[in-house]
């Protein structure tokens, strides 16, 4: 166990009952309600399974993007829109780890692909604005974390000239232009 853990794992353990209110999870939010017809999976982990080290970052592993796959994306939707959260951090809302553009026409990602050198990927800053992919590092002592992988299928792009400053101009952008979803789940003890 490394020194910071070691320092850091009493304040997780006193905060260990606090968690946002599962309600303000993007997966509640009426900008992106759609019918659940994406079918998101990993190679890397099952749904409710625990998510390997690899795809984990700080000091757990090498923050590398999982490799999701994907079915069910209905035909007219031009754009992807993918969002990682931790749904139980100790904070008042779910902590955003990611936030992407994809181009339509993908059924999955390779392992690593969620990069900010890939020019086909619009990346907007999430949690402390870190933009690109933010994997899981629950606070050591604070217990199981769910982490929330959403994928969602838009009808009409965002522009590329549109700000997009953070989570709520995305769903202000989105807002009547989501015609479905997936969601998987994976978790990670802190």
């Amino acid at each position: 166990m490394s020194l910071l853990v070691t320092l850091v794992t009493p304040l997780g353990r006193l905060l260990r009952t606090r968690r946002p209110d599962e309600s303000l999870s993007i997966r509640h939010a009426e900008e992106v309600a759609a019918p659940r017809t994406i079918e998101l999976r990993s190679p890397a982990f099952e749904h409710g399974g625990v998510i390997p080290d690899r795809h984990c970052s700080l000091d757990l592993g090498p923050n590398v993007s999982p490799a999701l796959r994907w079915t069910g994306v209905p035909e007219g939707a031009v754009q992807l829109l993918f969002v990682l959260e931790d749904i139980d951090v100790p904070m008042s809302r779910p902590g955003l780890h990611t936030i992407a553009l994809l181009p339509d026409g993908l059924d999955g990602l390779a392992e690593g692909a969620l990069t900010t050198t890939d020019p086909t990927f619009r990346f907007v800053p999430g949690a402390r604005r870190r933009v690109g992919y933010f994997g899981p590092r629950p606070l050591p002592g604070h217990g199981l974390h769910r982490y929330g992988f959403h994928l969602y299928a838009l009808d009409r792009a965002i522009p590329a000239d549109v700000p997009l400053p953070g989570l709520p101009a995305v769903l202000a952008a989105v807002r009547g232009h989501v015609v479905a979803d997936g969601f998987l789940e994976g978790v990670k003890e802190g």
